[in-house]
């Protein structure tokens, strides 16, 4: 799963999620603690105001305590006796106002309430007061939790009963949770943007090596890292740089070489062109089992021809020569070139398109449309048609053949040198004017590719930058 996001995301990912783990750990470390200590004060506080109600309780209905009499006559000083003509009631009623949303009084085998009802209680709770014991517990009346809080009367079988709501607590507490799963994942977020920040800034170099890979490998071999001097990436620059500097050195003797072995058959290739010219002239005079064999030649002599032509041309792209660029009317141009190279009109020119001007190297340009045309009329049964219309990035020319069509997994490996589809035909693609065609589109800013024809066949498309003059 990880493998299929990329560094950048994987790095996004790692503080992202550590920013949330912090934040997680931390929100609940002080969750714990904070509602800790929030439970335990509003529970202290509701203990102390029920013991304070208590022994309100305790004053109005016995008095004040009489001292013992010393420890001989301890047997007389028992339990606190019910003042005569006290109203109970009136004693309960009143005791201060307090947030206790129940009030009760279990005193002589008799329950007394203001309000709430005894049997909401829990037995248990009620026989740990009257047991002598303060207890508090949490409990739901009517759906609203409260606390409830037992304080014994002093009496063996008598306490008072309140109980507190805890609403605003759980409120309080509520929100606090909503405030810290908030910041956590606000704080995953930050961790993310920081993440993404630092990644951009961390993987910076890591974009220029392959702008510049790139870069080479779309033919501009000068292209350099200039990053040498970096403490860090010094070593890398310094190894990729000597790399493309022994590659442009052997691009260019290679190119050399081939520009030479080139030039140096077009003496010979021209006097064998000749000579199967003079004796084309002369082909009525030969024997009829000669005929045939000198036609076969002459096939092979032209496409020798053309293939030196190719290695002149591309040769002279590799060893850097930058062209010159004028204006040039579009259609005017590939109207020339496509007629020419196939012999007859084929060319369609959308009425938009006939405006069209381009900064143009005119001898590349008329070379694209050339081979384009040359490679259909004989490796893909004829060249259906071609047409230029505006669109794209400024005017769009599509050559149609008749052949079987491209595979779309061959569909770059025909403007590979001598690339051959391998599911396309075999002669489809051989030698070097596509390579041609690709370079030279290239070096006008511009795009090639191959689509299925309607109907049947392939379609070369190429787009390339143009204007209205």
């Amino acid at each position: 799963m990880l493998g299929r996001v990329s560094l950048r995301g994987r790095v996004m990912l790692a503080y992202g999620l550590l920013a949330l783990g912090l934040s997680t750990v931390l929100a609940i470390v002080t969750w714990n603690v904070v509602s800790d200590y929030l439970t335990e004060q509003r529970v202290s506080s509701a203990v102390v105001v029920t013991s304070d109600n208590a022994a309100a309780l305790r004053y109005g209905l016995f008095g004040a305590p009489e001292p013992c009499r010393p420890a001989r006559e301890r047997a007389e000083c028992g339990s606190p006796m019910l003042q005569t003509g006290v109203p109970v009631m009136d004693v309960l009623n009143s005791l201060p106002s307090t947030d206790a949303a129940a009030s009760m009084l279990y005193l002589e085998d008799h329950w007394y309430a203001l309000t709430g009802t005894p049997s909401d209680l829990p037995t248990d709770l009620i026989q740990t007061a009257l047991g002598g014991s303060v207890v508090q517990r949490r409990i739901e009346v009517g759906g609203q939790p409260v606390l409830a809080v037992g304080v014994p009367m002093g009496r063996q079988g008598e306490a008072f009963f309140e109980w507190h709501p805890l609403t605003s607590l759980d409120n309080t507490l509520l929100k606090l949770k909503i405030t810290l799963i908030a910041a956590a994942i606000a704080t995953a977020l930050v961790g993310l943007a920081v993440g993404r920040l630092a990644s951009t800034l961390a993987l910076r170099p890591l974009a220029e090596l392959t702008r510049v890979a790139d870069a080479v490998a779309r033919g501009k071999l000068d292209a350099r890292l200039q990053a040498e001097e970096d403490r860090d990436l010094g070593g890398l620059a310094r190894s990729f740089n000597q790399t493309a500097a022994d590659l442009e050195r052997r691009v260019a003797a290679d190119a050399r070489f081939a520009g030479d072995v080139s030039h140096e058959l077009r003496t010979p290739l021209m006097t064998m062109l000749n000579s199967m010219q003079l004796i084309q002239n002369h082909r009525a005079e030969l024997p009829a089992a000669v005929r045939e064999p000198v036609e076969l030649l002459g096939d092979d002599l032209d496409r020798f021809r053309r293939l030196v032509i190719d290695l002149l041309e591309i040769s002279r792209d590799d060893g850097g020569d930058r062209g010159s660029r004028e204006i040039v009317r579009i259609a005017d141009l590939v109207r020339a070139a496509a007629d020419a190279t196939a012999g007859r009109e084929l060319t369609t020119v959308e009425p938009e398109a006939e405006g069209l001007t381009l900064q143009a190297d005119k001898r590349r340009l008329e070379r694209v449309i050339a081979n384009l045309v040359e490679n259909a009329e004989d490796h893909a049964g004829g060249c259906k048609g071609v047409g230029v219309e505006a669109g794209g990035l400024g005017v769009v020319i599509t050559v149609d053949d008749a052949g079987p069509g491209i595979a779309a997994e061959d569909r770059t490996r025909v403007f590979e040198r001598f690339g051959r589809g391998e599911t396309s035909g075999r002669g489809r693609g051989v030698g070097l004017g596509l390579a041609i065609v690709a370079r030279h589109v290239q070096w006008h800013h511009g795009t090639i590719q191959v689509t299925d024809r309607p109907g049947g066949g392939a379609r070369f498309i190429v787009e390339l930058p143009a204007k209205i003059s």
